[in-house]
């Protein structure tokens, strides 16, 4: 049973998910709790204010991986104690447990590490004691060869939600249940549709693409852990008795039907133009392009390659660092050299051209930039496969008069780029003509 930052917030929501556990304890389960920092961003123990307790001190200096995962640790490591303690209060043993306390172990990549193997004997005879163990979501550690201790590492963002479902899969649990402050999975976030239905049950893989296409109701990791394992997956609100999503194999869920429609925001849209380049100097532009997006874990969506250009967009806070590794970029190849430039010829490409004249022609790679926008994506579970489905999507779009700026494909999405201004319109508009409101 995993419990999000909202459940565990105040002594009311803690109280609320704490009973869930007892409910649950007196039907006969042992259950296992994992545990999420307390609240959200500006909340005195949330993750964001923990980091932010650094990088106030000198906003000029980022702090280290390692450290920075240290201090954020501290948010579960709290959450995990005063919950065990509520329900100690409740009349039922508890014990919080660390990550490492609890078995995880991982890679050992600061901030985004990813579980390796889990060894829950310390859990498994808590549960025959009788005692419920209380776990801190996001944390694992990581052993260094030949270092007499372990390094403590975080899973990265939605981290808990891997935790859960990592945990389930390890002491082979009956069903992994994620509690959050909404009922379930939805047609489209609240926020933009309002009275959008909460979806009743779900396939792994469509939740593993709308997590990745934006959604935080689940982290797609979880998902596909839960998939791996073949685990029942439920999504639930602490404060209400609705049923909420069950997430099950594709074969349980046959059907050609829309999911819904998620969305990104505050993305920028980047184009490189290779024209004039010939086929091999495109090809090694391009890996040296996606490597380097790689090496510095930049996210990118919305990826378009052809013969003359290729482009993706990414999210508006990484664009800095986007700009930082790519404008002014020499990458020299056989008998050429190439100079890459971000919109308008910055201060640096200028000075960079200046240096490399002596060598000869310098061929310059300009990307065109587009700020502002943000994706859209319309999910379904084989629906997809329609013949004419994307001239529908786009058709709608166009009559609504939002301009589309990109388009993007998988087995079970089609996504657009569109001006950020008119997120809500779009998902609104796709919602309503393609009847998800009754879907449930």
């Amino acid at each position: 049973m995993k419990f999000g930052g909202t459940s565990v917030a105040t002594p009311e929501a803690r109280m609320a998910s704490a009973l869930r556990v007892v409910q649950a304890k007196e039907q006969g389960y042992r259950p296992v709790v994992v545990v999420s920092a307390i609240g959200r961003r500006g909340a005195p123990y949330a993750t964001d204010t923990l980091l932010g307790l650094l990088r106030e001190i000198d906003p000029t200096v980022e702090p280290e991986a390692r450290e920075s995962d240290m201090m954020i640790a501290c948010g579960e490591i709290l959450s995990s104690v005063i919950f065990a303690h509520t329900l100690k209060t409740l009349g039922h043993a508890a014990a919080a447990f660390r990550g490492g306390q609890a078995g995880i172990r991982t890679d050992g990549v600061y901030g985004n590490a990813r579980i390796v193997s889990i060894k829950p004997t310390a859990l498994f005879r808590a549960c025959e004691a009788g005692t419920i163990p209380v776990v801190c979501g996001f944390q694992g550690v990581f052993a260094p060869e030949g270092m007499p201790g372990s390094e403590l590492t975080t899973l990265g963002r939605g981290g808990s939600d891997t935790t859960g479902s990592a945990l389930g899969a390890a002491l082979g649990a009956e069903a992994v249940e994620i509690y959050t402050d909404v009922d379930g999975i939805k047609t489209a976030d609240p926020d933009a549709v309002r009275h959008a239905p909460t979806l009743r049950k779900v396939t792994y893989d469509e939740v593993a693409e709308i997590a990745h296409l934006g959604a935080k109701v689940v982290h797609p990791r979880a998902a596909e852990i839960a998939m791996a394992y073949n685990i029942p997956l439920w999504v639930k609100n602490t404060f209400t008795e609705d049923p909420g999503t069950v997430i099950v194999p594709r074969e349980q869920h046959p059907g050609r039907r829309a999911t819904g429609v998620t969305h990104t925001g505050k993305l920028v849209y980047l184009q490189f133009d290779l024209s004039g380049t010939s086929a091999p100097d495109r090809v090694a532009l391009e890996a040296r392009i996606y490597e380097t997006m790689a090496r510095y874990d930049v996210n990118l969506f919305m990826l378009n390659i052809s013969p003359n250009s290729t482009g993706f967009a990414v999210p508006r806070d990484q664009y800095p660092l986007v700009q930082d590794v790519l404008d002014g970029l020499v990458i020299p190849l056989e008998g050429s050299v190439f100079l890459f430039q971000i919109g308008g010829a910055s201060r640096e490409v200028e000075v960079q051209a200046q240096l490399l004249a002596p060598l000869g022609t310098v061929r310059r790679i300009v990307a065109s930039l587009v700020e502002g926008c943000a994706m859209v994506s319309f999910v379904g579970h084989e629906f997809m496969q329609q013949s004419g489905l994307f001239h529908r999507v786009l058709s709608v779009l166009h009559e609504e008069s939002i301009p589309v700026l990109q388009t993007g494909d998988s087995d079970y999405s089609l996504s657009v780029l569109i001006p950020e201004s008119e997120t809500n319109r779009a998902v609104r508009t796709l919602h309503d003509r393609f009847g998800l409101a009754e879907v449930v």
